[in-house]
């Protein structure tokens, strides 16, 4: 379960070349809204979508740009440095970081926002940090790596770089659930993310029409664990909002595991309902009392 005071349920990605659809995904419901300097932009045009992307923060409140990240492109290449350049200065509230290779790499991001905030007389450690932890063969062995790496509030996976990484020509089985490398991964970054206390967001789901798919899977990973999940598409950001809030049922069944136990000070498990509940299960219910603010 997250220890981070951070919360955040749907992730919306807006490609950073286009002002149109960062105003779009900036005007909707999204908890955080990702403008995206990696994927969704060419080679060529990185340049232009920083200095679009500069101006965009710039002219936002402060408030509103809490909520306004960036995915600037990996450390391996050589556009990282003129992406945190160009954007830091326009106070995002964090970046996300994209194939990371482990612990090494958040911390040299460190070292890098750290002297652009000073520059820029940001407070420093103020722009929070997501990774990516699985989109290279060989983060798959750091996933554990990330408590107390500096701003690290999440983690989250990708399945399609990583099954290049291997060589795979596909990541999905005949029935379209993922194979088992990318259900391992999954659980990693979900193991990982419980490790460093951080939150566990679901990667993205491509078919943006298929909210009936979107809506199962979300639910479906809230309840192994995951706090929230990317989205690709505007149309996605309510499904994902209302899967990872707890429903009235929940919140209801878990104040009553709560004040049970409460009641009952001193006992270690207790018969409820036909089954018998221990301290786990009060953990868990105060867990689910707090994403729901009736903590």
């Amino acid at each position: 379960m997250s220890q981070s005071p951070f919360s955040a349920r749907s992730w919306l990605f807006a490609p950073g070349d286009s002002v149109k659809k960062m105003e779009k995904a900036t005007a909707g419901p999204a908890d955080v809204v990702i403008f995206d300097l990696e994927d969704a932009v060419t080679e060529d045009e990185k340049p232009a979508a920083r200095t679009l992307i500069a101006g965009f923060l710039s002219a936002r409140s402060e408030a509103d740009r809490t909520r306004l990240w960036v995915r600037v492109n990996p450390l391996d290449g050589p556009h990282t440095l003129a992406d945190l350049a160009a954007i830091v200065p326009g106070r995002p509230g964090g970046i996300m970081l994209p194939k990371s290779r482990g612990r090494q790499d958040v911390e040299l991001l460190d070292h890098y926002l750290s002297a652009l905030e000073v520059a820029a007389g940001i407070e420093p450690g103020a722009t929070k940090v997501i990774v990516l932890v699985t989109e290279t063969a060989e983060a798959m062995f750091t996933t554990g790596t990330y408590r107390g790496a500096p701003r690290v509030v999440a983690l989250t996976w990708g399945a399609e770089d990583l099954a290049d990484a291997v060589g795979a020509s596909e990541n999905r089985n005949t029935d379209g659930s993922y194979g088992f490398t990318y259900e391992l991964v999954r659980s990693m970054c979900l193991l990982g993310a419980a490790t460093a206390g951080v939150l566990a967001i679901e990667t993205i789901a491509g078919d943006f029409k298929d909210l009936d798919g979107l809506r199962a899977r979300a639910e479906k990973v809230r309840r192994d664990g995951y706090r929230g999940m990317l989205a690709i598409h505007p149309a996605q950001v309510d499904v994902i909002n209302e899967a990872f809030t707890p429903s009235i049922g929940e919140l209801e069944a878990a104040q009553e595991i709560v004040d049970l136990f409460a009641a009952n000070p001193g006992v270690g498990a207790i018969g409820h309902r036909g089954a018998m509940l221990d301290r786990p299960h009060l953990a868990r219910a105060k867990a689910l009392l707090s994403a729901g603010g009736r903590a």
